[in-house]
């Protein structure tokens, strides 16, 4: 809503200077062109404040102990001892 009414403004305000004031070349271009820059500055910097700088504040909560785990097992299979992974809860 905000850069909305910002552009709007900003619209508004580029409309109405260009039909209060007549065309002549009487102060040259650099008059123009320091007005758009200064307006371009007013402009850009009311819509860039509209927003925090930062994302804000973050709650970060730990997370629970794990109430299952993976741990390695060893087995005899007949023939040999192997490992295995199994799964163990509290």
């Amino acid at each position: 809503m905000k850069k909305t009414f910002a552009a709007f403004v900003a619209v508004a305000t580029i409309a109405g200077s260009l039909a209060s004031t007549p065309a002549s070349a009487q102060r040259g271009v650099a008059a123009g062109v320091a007005a758009g820059l200064l307006g371009g500055a007013i402009i850009g910097g009311a819509i860039a404040s509209s927003r925090p700088a930062y994302g804000g504040p973050v709650y970060v909560e730990e997370a629970p102990y794990p109430a299952c785990r993976m741990v390695r097992e060893r087995f005899w299979d007949g023939y040999e001892w192997r490992f295995r992974r199994v799964e163990v809860c509290n």
